[in-house]
């Protein structure tokens, strides 16, 4: 797994909707565990400076008076207010159900931030699909809009208190997008200019599935490397990437060395135990065992070169017969090879988002044909296999195969942005003909952004984005 939840399982997904038309983000941007960034996070409240765009007042004046409308929202509470590029940041949690089918019953706080400018503006929900997601996305900027983001429901903080939290039924696709219904219909209150819903990876997905259950809160959707896993079962598209993906020679290097990290699992095994024990990283919870845990890395690590790598990395891939023990291990952990240990994937970790993929998202079921002979463990490659068993759960395809249906035949104002050689874009979501759009980035991997689109496509992706948030 690449980045502390980035894995060829599931989709890890913070890789930004901050990069919609900048460069690849960081991998601390990309890790769902990672700290928020400065800009996200509860601050010391200061003054902001300069006029609102909408009004004579100051923004300082701004900043009380959207404070004061904030705090009358029921089951809203502002925690802190800070200065942002001379705008007020707020930092938000909203009382939501633990299930919206019994709206009277347990609650618990969802995290929120609303970053205002004018209340005439766009407004840009954006969603990271894990914990409170940080900085501004580049379609923000486009746009020059207020941005509220969203932290999903039982990821870090957002999650009930007591016995509710350890009852995982009710993290689900349906009831995530009531809670962004719900916190998006509050917010309307105050923010009355068009409003786009935006993320990348699981964030796109999540994008997506609250505009499938609630047509009427956004006014359109861009959703970048968004999976779309329709049918759990028939992982071809999958297959077909890795039998084209690059040039053969590169496949063909890269099958080599994950084969040749099996084969010399013996004399391999020891230096990742090795690397495990100084990282303080256990398996006990989750893989049970270091040759368990071992087996799962190396079954990622050819998914992960693609997803963060590129072709220009292929003459980097080692010759795995004549590499040395050392240099065949060394070049596979910056490669691609991740480690999922317990410490990261329990409830505090990205332990809930391998809960819906195990129940609702799906997974890639790859069959690995050039490696069967030298698999320990047949059936290892499924999310339950890294979560605690309290956390397991049974796959339904029903709510996934919907949102399929849905987007194809009804979905409006919706765009996906995708990368040639991204294997999460190997199975993609086909928008309708109402004013909806997809475009594939040549070479790019997750980090696929309308900035690398040809010249004619970007320029069209942009004009659609303006129409839809009604901005010059």
């Amino acid at each position: 797994m690449r980045n502390k939840g980035i894995s060829a399982l599931v989709c890890a997904g913070v890789v930004a909707g901050a990069a919609v038309l900048g460069a690849t983000p960081s991998a601390a941007a990309q890790t769902p565990t990672a700290a928020h960034e400065a800009a996200a996070a509860p601050g010391k409240e200061t003054a902001a400076t300069g006029k609102d765009s909408t009004a004579g007042t100051t923004a300082s004046d701004t900043r009380d008076h959207i404070r004061e409308r904030l705090e009358r929202i029921p089951g809203v509470t502002v925690v802190s207010v800070a200065d942002k590029e001379g705008h007020p940041l707020y930092t938000l949690t909203y009382e939501q159900p633990v299930d919206h089918r019994k709206p009277h019953g347990a609650t618990f706080t969802q995290r929120a931030t609303l970053w205002h400018k004018a209340t005439d503006k766009p407004t840009v929900l954006y969603t990271g699909g894990y914990t409170l997601p940080g900085g501004t996305t580049a379609l923000t900027k486009l746009i020059d809009a207020n941005q509220v983001g969203v932290e999903h429901r039982y990821f870090a903080e957002s999650r009930p208190k007591g016995a509710a939290g350890d009852d995982w039924s009710k993290m689900t696709v349906e009831q995530e997008a009531a809670d962004e219904h719900r916190l998006t219909r509050a917010l309307r209150t105050i923010e009355k200019g068009k409003w786009l819903g935006t993320g990348a990876s699981k964030g796109g997905m999540t994008a997506t599935y609250h505009e499938r259950f609630y047509p009427g809160d956004l006014d359109a959707v861009v959703a970048f490397v968004a999976p779309d896993d329709a049918n759990n079962r028939d992982d071809s598209g999958y297959e077909r990437f890795f039998r084209t993906v690059g040039t053969k020679e590169c496949r063909n290097a890269l099958n080599a060395v994950q084969r040749e990290m099996l084969v010399r699992r013996d004399a391999l095994l020891p230096k990742f135990e090795a690397d495990a024990e100084a990282a303080g990283h256990t398996f006990d919870e989750t893989l049970g065992t270091t040759d368990r845990a071992y087996e799962f890395a190396v079954l990622d690590q050819v998914w992960n070169f693609w997803q963060s790598g590129t072709a220009a990395d292929c003459p980097t891939v080692p010759d795995a017969k004549r590499a040395t023990d050392d240099e065949l291990y060394s070049w596979s952990k910056g490669h691609g090879l991740s480690v999922y240990h317990d410490q990261e994937l329990g409830t505090n970790g990205t332990g809930p988002y391998y809960r819906q993929a195990a129940t609702q998202l799906g997974w890639a079921g790859l069959k690995f044909s050039h490696l069967k002979d030298v698999r320990h463990h047949p059936d290892i490659y499924q999310p339950n296999s890294v979560l605690p068993a309290a956390m397991r759960g049974t796959y339904d395809n029903r709510t996934i195969a919907d949102v399929d249906r849905w987007v194809k035949k009804r979905g409006q104002r919706m765009m996906f942005i995708y990368g040639e050689n991204d294997p999460w874009s190997a199975e993609k979501f086909t928008p309708s003909r109402h004013d909806s759009y997809r475009y594939v980035v040549p070479g790019a991997n997750h980090g696929a952004s309308i900035a690398k689109l040809p010249a004619a496509e970007q320029t069209e992706a942009v004009a659609t984005i303006k129409r839809w948030a009604n901005v010059q």
